[in-house]
């Protein structure tokens, strides 16, 4: 098996995060999401591996 699949296979996604947030800014955010050809899933995660980078948060 290639170390990219290693590493994929490391870092399954095995949990969920639930928000509450406005129902306006969520149908835009899904929406803009879907226009740029992305998901809402995709962005949060991204969003929230820079925060932790940004933070210097380390597993």
């Amino acid at each position: 098996m290639s170390e990219t699949k290693k590493n994929r296979k490391n870092k399954k996604k095995d949990s969920q995060l639930v928000i509450r947030i406005n129902g306006e800014e969520r149908d835009r955010f899904v929406s803009l999401c879907d226009e740029l050809d992305t998901s809402a899933a995709r962005e949060i995660r991204k969003f929230i591996k820079g925060f932790l980078a940004t933070n210097k948060v380390t597993e």
